[in-house]
């Protein structure tokens, strides 16, 4: 089992290098916030819309089928279970309400003999029910309901034995499905191309502004680089104690639960201990080289450098937008 390689969402493709590898970080941002911002109140077209064009973008950036297989088959099913599901579900309009109080309160204190006897409802806008009661007819239907409707609209979608799907739940499932699938490709996609090191430092371009407010961008720059880069290290602490385990050939039907239980709190120490010695290690070394304040002392992670690709990407957030404002919109 390697865990820094089979992880199914974060990693970063090396090899090999696409076009989108070359864009510049701050304009992979941009498009991954536009990719998120705007199936908000968009229409179901809109957003089934985003998902096909994730996939074009995936494929012409021949992202190796082994990598697209094993980050996204996954969510490709849970996606497909997600809108089966929210489908065949009830929508929630058909639920029967049921008032906290009685509509008249006064015949509660009646005995059961007198109460008034129920009488059928009737149209008080159809002149021919007025004296049908006294009569004892009983009313005729109305017209109005016998005829054909103007139009082939059905609520009901698909009707087969307990499965019905209406047009509300078949909206609810193209929402929530697309909107679970277009959230995390998206972001799965931006980190499959972009390094720790140009996010951070999109990031921080990004929120250089807030300096003038006294916000410690850089610090926060630094502390999310620092935090990518201990995510690896973590990994491998867990990968190398679950293997000393493994290797170890441990009974667990002969420990019991106790036992067990006393195993794994040995393993969490260890895995505690081992973590703070990394980071201790790591506060030492950027000791060593001088690094006292990230004002004082701060690395270039990642030089930009905005060519004609940037442009043409930043072109395409703006027709992206403006496809979403003309078209886009919920009716």
């Amino acid at each position: 089992m390697d865990l820094l390689r089979s992880l199914p969402l974060g990693l970063y493709l090396e090899q090999p290098i696409t076009w989108m590898h070359r864009l510049d970080p701050r304009m992979k941002l941009a498009w991954l916030l536009s990719f998120l911002a705007t199936p908000l109140l968009a229409n179901p077209f809109w957003r089934l819309g985003l998902v096909v064009l994730l996939m074009l973008l995936t494929l012409s950036a021949r992202v190796p089928l082994r990598v697209w297989r094993q980050q996204m088959g996954w969510l490709l099913f849970v996606s497909f279970l997600v809108f089966a599901l929210t489908a065949v579900l009830p929508d929630g309009l058909s639920v029967s309400s049921q008032p906290r109080l009685p509509a008249n309160e006064f015949a509660l204190a009646q005995q059961p003999d007198q109460l008034p006897k129920p009488s059928p409802a009737a149209n008080p806008w159809n002149p021919a029910e007025w004296f049908a009661g006294s009569r004892g007819q009983s009313p005729t239907p109305d017209p109005l309901l016998t005829l054909p409707q103007p139009t082939d609209f059905n609520y009901i979608v698909l009707q087969q034995g307990p499965i019905t799907v209406t047009r509300r739940s078949l909206d609810l499932a193209v929402r929530v499905s697309t909107l679970l699938f277009t959230l995390i490709y998206s972001t799965n996609l931006f980190l499959l191309t972009t390094a720790p090191e140009e996010v951070t430092a999109a990031i921080e371009n990004w929120m250089s502004p807030l300096r003038r407010f006294n916000i410690p961008v850089t610090e926060i720059a630094l502390t999310l680089t620092l935090s990518l880069r201990f995510i690896p290290l973590v990994l491998e602490e867990v990968q190398n104690l679950v293997r000393s385990i493994s290797t170890r050939a441990i009974n667990w039907k002969k420990l019991g639960m106790r036992r067990a239980i006393q195993v794994w709190l040995m393993v969490s120490e260890r895995l505690l201990e081992n973590l703070l010695l990394r980071a201790e290690q790591i506060a030492g070394a950027m000791q060593v080289r001088g690094f006292t304040t990230p004002n004082s002392h701060q690395v270039q992670w990642h030089q930009f450098r905005f060519r004609m690709r940037d442009w043409l990407a930043l072109a395409g957030i703006a027709l992206l937008w403006g496809a979403r404002l003309i078209w886009g919109n919920e009716g």
